[in-house]
C-alpha cells in the first residue's frame, strides 16, 4: 500500500502541471463551457481519453520489449527528468507572458475536438513519450501490465476533474481561471515538475 501511495502522488503531482496548463484544449474548453456548462467539459475529457488510452498500451509494450536493455531505465530517466525541467520553464513563461488564452470557437462537438486536440497536439505526444513513459516504465516495474491500467486510472480523473470544473466555471463566468491564484498555481506546479526532475537524476545514480 505504501509502495502505491508514493506511487500515486508521484503520478498525480506530474500529470497536474500538463492537465492544468493552457493550451489549444484548456482554450477550446472555456469556449464550450461558456455555451453549454460541465458537459461539454466531460465530453471533451471523454473524447482526450479515446486518444491517450491506446497510446499509453502502445508506450507500455514499447517498455516491456526495451527493459532487456540494461541502459534503458537510466536513458529514459535522464530524458525523462531533461523534458519535466524543459516544460517547467516554458510553462512559468506561458504564464507570466501578456498574451491572452486565445478564443477558440470550433465547429465540431466537445468530443470530436478533444480527440482532435489531443492527437494533433505535439506537446501532448511529447510528453507522453518522455516524461510518461519514465511513469509507465516504473508502473509496469511494480505492478507488470496492471501497472498500464493503475497508471491510466490514476491520470485521468484529473482530466475529467480539470476539464470539468474548468468549463462549469467559464459557464458562470468566473474570472478565477485568469486571476492571480492562478499563476501561483501554475508556477507552484512548475517548480513541482523541478522536484520530481531532480528526483528522476537520482534514479539513475542509485
Amino acid at each position: 500500500m505504501e509502495q502505491f501511495l508514493e506511487f500515486a502522488v508521484l503520478v498525480i503531482a506530474i500529470s497536474a502541471s500538463g492537465v492544468m496548463a493552457p493550451g489549444p484544449l484548456f482554450a477550446a474548453n472555456i469556449s464550450y463551457g461558456l455555451r453549454e456548462g460541465a458537459r461539454s467539459g466531460i465530453k471533451m475529457a471523454i473524447g482526450h481519453s479515446i486518444v491517450e488510452f491506446p497510446l499509453i498500451i502502445l508506450l507500455g509494450v514499447g517498455v516491456f520489449s526495451l527493459e532487456i536493455f540494461p541502459e534503458f531505465r537510466t536513458i529514459i530517466s535522464i530524458l525523462g527528468a531533461i523534458t519535466l525541467f524543459v516544460f517547467a520553464i516554458l510553462q512559468i513563461k506561458t504564464v507570466f507572458s501578456k498574451k491572452e488564452i486565445s478564443e477558440i470557437r470550433p465547429k465540431q462537438s466537445p468530443l470530436i475536438t478533444g480527440i482532435l486536440l489531443s492527437a494533433l497536439n505535439p506537446f501532448f505526444i511529447i510528453w507522453w513519450v518522455t516524461i510518461g513513459f519514465k511513469l509507465i516504465s516504473d508502473a509496469m516495474l511494480i505492478w507488470a501490465f496492471a501497472g498500464i491500467l493503475i497508471l491510466f486510472a490514476l491520470h485521468i480523473w484529473m482530466d475529467f476533474a480539470w476539464l470539468g470544473i474548468v468549463s462549469f466555471l467559464a459557464s458562470k463566468s468566473s474570472m478565477i481561471l485568469s486571476n492571480k491564484n492562478y499563476k501561483i498555481l501554475m508556477v507552484s506546479l512548475s517548480f513541482v515538475l523541478v522536484y520530481f526532475g531532480i528526483i528522476f537524476l537520482m534514479d539513475t545514480v542509485y
